[in-house]
């Protein structure tokens, strides 16, 4: 029998990807997502349910209706840049959102929750890579929303016996080759995808946003990862949950591949590996964006067996063309 979880935010760019994994893992998913910024078509598998998880009485409906054994959360706002304009729709959604969550969680007896975080909880880094123990000084909405949903589910962990694990992500990227699942977001902020559109004609040039940041060549830098290989540490991170039995599980992990590319290493290796030119522009800084973010994903590999095999700079470039 096929065990059921919920992904919230499933017809989002890693939801979607998670979706795929986790049902080809034999589970029995269900998606639910307000399809602000996701896709319906891009739900390849299971039930797509619309719902806000604001909405407590329509989320509750849905857990009686499913019982899910876990859920994986994934439906945040994720802008920087439009946090520190907008940071109520963050908070409110981020944070209101998810605490509504954890609500019908427990009165459905739901137990197990992996919640989708990421590295801008840590702010500046004080040294690289970036691990667990790092202090988290967030400098912009995104990454306090996120860190306040962190406190919230220790704090659930203690008070009401919730299981869970966090995973910070450095950077998500590359596509599915095989079923044309990718980023899709409107408007684009993110480098990859913005360089794709350049090369197919959708833009006529790249902006980099900053050329004096505290790095070697000026500009910002970034530790990247494949969805696909996030997905991977997703599924094992839902074994352990699931197989915990009567004990109660509270961890968190970093996720990335150990390495940082500079904005215009990136830009340097797509014109290499696509063999294509195009314009690029100078722009200031971006609010909000550090200097550098690189993970360790050392205790990832050490606790559960996560190890990235698909996030070489080449190799995610490829995914994309």
């Amino acid at each position: 029998m096929k065990r059921k979880i919920f992904i919230i935010g499933g017809a989002g760019y890693i939801g979607s990807h998670m979706v795929k994994a986790a049902s080809l893992a034999n589970y029995e998913v269900i998606t639910i997502d307000n399809l602000s910024t996701g896709h319906a078509d891009a739900v390849l598998s299971g039930e797509l349910e619309v719902c806000d998880i604001r909405n407590k009485s329509q989320l509750d409906l849905l857990f009686k209706k499913y019982k899910p054994e876990a859920v994986l959360h994934f439906g945040a706002y994720s802008i920087v840049s439009e946090s520190v304009k907008e940071p109520h729709k963050y908070y409110d959604n981020n944070v209101t959102g998810t605490l509504t969550l954890l609500e019908v969680m427990l009165e459905n007896n739901c137990q197990n929750i992996i919640f989708s975080s990421t590295a801008a909880v840590f702010g500046n880094p004080e040294y690289l890579p970036i691990d667990e123990n790092h202090i988290k000084k967030p400098i912009n909405p995104y990454g306090n929303s996120k860190l306040m949903v962190e406190k919230m589910l220790e704090d659930f962990s203690n008070a009401y016996k919730l299981s869970y694990i966090v995973f910070r992500y450095f950077n998500a990227v590359g596509h599915d080759k095989t079923t044309g699942l990718k980023e899709r977001h409107e408007p684009e902020t993110h480098l990859f995808p913005i360089i794709m559109e350049v090369i197919q004609g959708a833009r006529e040039n790249l902006t980099i946003y900053g050329t004096d940041y505290d790095t070697y060549d000026g500009t910002c830098i970034r530790d990247y990862i494949h969805v696909e290989d996030l997905c991977l540490a997703h599924l094992k991170g839902l074994e352990v949950l699931i197989s915990k039995g009567n004990s109660i599980i509270s961890d968190d992990y970093n996720l990335g591949n150990g390495k940082g590319f500079s904005v215009k290493e990136v830009i340097t290796e797509f014109k290499k590996v696509a063999k294509v030119k195009f314009d690029v522009k100078y722009g200031r800084r971006r609010g909000g964006d550090p200097s550098v973010l690189i993970a360790s994903h050392k205790k990832a590999s050490r606790e559960l067996g996560f190890t990235p095999t698909k996030s070489g700079l080449s190799e995610i470039i490829k995914s994309l063309i």
